[in-house]
């Protein structure tokens, strides 16, 4: 998915990047008080869709097919929106409607004066169980213990043994084969940016490189399958599964987080 060679950013590069990302965390802010029990995931999509083209962006995911030369399928939606055991590249339908208790990923890219930004946040749809909460609150922390790691001179292995060693300490599992990505041009760069492995391992970090980082974890048993509609990953097990992404760009002592779930947890506390 993310090949190639590493490409530290500009700072004028960043900036712009950093537009990108603010447009994502505001959309996914303006989706926040529409998430409620009753409507579908493609009303969702319509709506972001709508936002974004809105404010002068066009939707990443859209159109977007990461195996051009291989014969892939290109994804249809502006969203990707994953419910309850669905971990990543759900379909947004008119038949998925949203039910009290659910959880939904929802993960979004968009494109502005040439560069990509990306974000994810897993919502609660009205009262959700104890268990889902907590899931949630792990899954996000994890995200932060990542993001810690994320400065110059420490490994991609720093973020990934830190969102894994976290997140396993709660008995949680960790998805593999999906992964965290550097972006920018592109939607996906180097380097891969993985939610497990060891200190000290993978590509080094560099000042100006700019990274989604993305834990994907699972309440139960760590593998997936794939949906028939060739996009759509599911725990096997059929048990909940949570999600949280932020673009950070590398700096000398600290993660610059581009994104933001500011927007987001204030529309969430009007609601």
């Amino acid at each position: 998915m993310a090949k190639g060679q590493l490409i530290c950013k500009t700072e004028e590069e960043i900036a712009l990047i950093k537009e990108s990302c603010i447009l994502v965390s505001r959309t996914l802010a303006e989706l926040s008080q529409y998430i409620v029990p009753g409507v579908s995931t493609l009303e969702l999509d319509r709506i972001a869709e709508a936002f974004i083209r809105d404010n002068g962006a066009v939707p990443s995911f859209k159109d977007y097919n990461p195996n051009p030369d291989g014969g892939g399928t290109p994804f249809p939606f502006t969203l990707c929106t994953s419910v309850n055991e669905e971990v990543v590249h759900g379909f947004p339908t008119s038949k998925r409607i949203l039910q009290e208790g659910d959880i939904i990923s929802v993960d979004c890219g968009v494109y502005k004066n040439g560069f990509h930004g990306d974000s994810a946040y897993t919502f609660p749809v009205g009262e959700i169980s104890g268990k889902k909460r907590k899931l949630l609150e792990v899954t996000k922390e994890s995200l932060n213990r990542g993001i810690q790691r994320a400065v110059a001179g420490n490994f991609v292995g720093d973020i990934s043994h830190a969102v894994q060693s976290y997140a396993e300490s709660y008995g949680y599992s960790i998805v593999r084969e999906m992964v965290g990505h550097g972006l920018g041009r592109d939607l996906h760069e180097a380097p891969e940016v993985p939610n497990y492995g060891k200190r000290r391992s993978g590509p080094l970090l560099k000042p100006g490189l700019v990274i989604a980082i993305e834990p994907m974890i699972n309440t139960g048993r760590r593998m997936i399958k794939l949906a028939e509609d060739g996009w759509t990953i599911f725990a096997s097990d059929r048990l909940p599964s949570a999600h949280f992404e932020h673009t950070v760009v590398i700096r000398e002592n600290r993660a610059e987080i581009l994104t933001t779930f500011e927007f987001i947890e204030k529309s969430l506390l009007k609601i």
